[in-house]
């Protein structure tokens, strides 16, 4: 199951109470305070991971905390500090905290690690509190309490390019053809149900990352469909592809349906550089005028086969010289 939300609380441990103690040996009946103090608490970090692709653990545990310090003992011996914990997530994950609204953090690359929490410090034991008007302090502190918060966790695909069409606009072929990904494919609506992710090599450029999110429909930002909930995977590409199947009765009207979808998500995305590509050119006998109807639109249009690789370099070219030239 491929889950990109979820929330959860994370507590660092409090820190450890200090001692009250006094020296005691033969001959030595009253010896002075010797309470040691209480031990650190853990800490929480958060660590990105490519090795992970969905927040479904997240979906079952939603408590984390680390160790408390332990209390100190007498002789000054500190207390043991708290074991810290690390909470893997995938790369892009978004951590806010849930009261404030507040971004804590943006994991956008493998590896990184983020102090999140920080564990209450010890309390100090009764050694502090020796004076020369009280020499058997019978006073200790508590150790503080750890940082905690309600966090929300948002994937957000770290993608080149995302691909935007209607069900069945052959997004997922178009994937598995440029790169080696293996998303599902079949002639039916909502084939595709989660986000995909490829990387597309090509000669004299850096590869890229693609993604194919399901299919959006008209009504899709009321709740129609399945494909809003997923274009949170694309908000970070610099070029959107919208596919459209040549074969349609009304290809403007679906390129249309697409872009205001997009928009009544976020209006920004629809700033974003753009291709439009007319998929399945390999169905029709000769190619129909169809470019004309988008006289108005500021983006280059391209004639592909996905199911044939027909013309698929070419469209390539022309996305690379976008992601590249900037």
């Amino acid at each position: 199951m491929f889950v990109d939300y979820a929330e959860i609380e994370i507590a660092a441990g409090d820190g450890g109470k200090g001692a009250v103690s006094f020296h005691r040996e033969k001959f030595v009946p009253k010896g002075g305070p010797d309470g040691g103090d209480g031990g650190k608490g853990g800490d929480v970090y958060i660590k990105a991971s490519a090795n992970m692709s969905t927040l479904l653990d997240f979906r079952y545990k939603k408590k984390f905390r680390a160790q408390h310090g332990a209390p100190g003992g007498k002789n000054n011996r500190f207390g043991r500090d708290g074991r810290s914990i690390t909470i893997e997530l995938p790369v892009g994950t978004i951590i806010a905290d849930l009261d404030t609204g507040r971004k804590l953090a943006d994991l956008t690359e493998h590896g990184r690690e983020i102090l999140l929490c920080k564990g209450g410090k010890g309390g100090r034991g009764n050694t502090h509190f020796k004076s020369s008007t009280n020499q058997i302090p019978r006073k200790a502190e508590d150790g503080q309490p750890g940082e905690k918060h309600r966090v929300s966790l948002e994937l957000k695909s770290i993608a080149d390019v995302g691909l935007v069409g209607l069900p069945n606009a052959g997004k997922s072929t178009l994937l598995a053809r440029v790169s080696a990904a293996h998303p599902k494919i079949a002639d039916y609506p909502f084939t595709t149900k989660v986000p995909n992710l490829g990387i597309v090599p090509l000669p004299g450029y850096k590869s890229f990352v693609m993604a194919d999110i399901p299919g959006l429909i008209e009504g899709a930002h009321l709740g129609k469909g399945m494909g809003i909930q997923f274009l949170r995977h694309i908000q970070r590409t610099r070029v959107l592809v919208y596919l459209l199947d040549i074969t349609s009765d009304n290809p403007r009207r679906d390129f249309d349906i697409l872009v205001g979808e997009t928009k009544s998500y976020d209006s920004e995305l629809v700033k974003k550089s753009s291709l439009v590509v007319f998929n399945k050119i390999d169905l029709i006998a000769e190619r129909p005028p169809v470019a004309s109807n988008f006289d108005d639109v500021d983006s280059e249009i391209h004639y592909i086969s996905a199911a044939t690789g027909e013309n698929v370099d070419g469209f390539l070219q022309a996305l690379a010289r976008i992601l590249f030239s900037k």
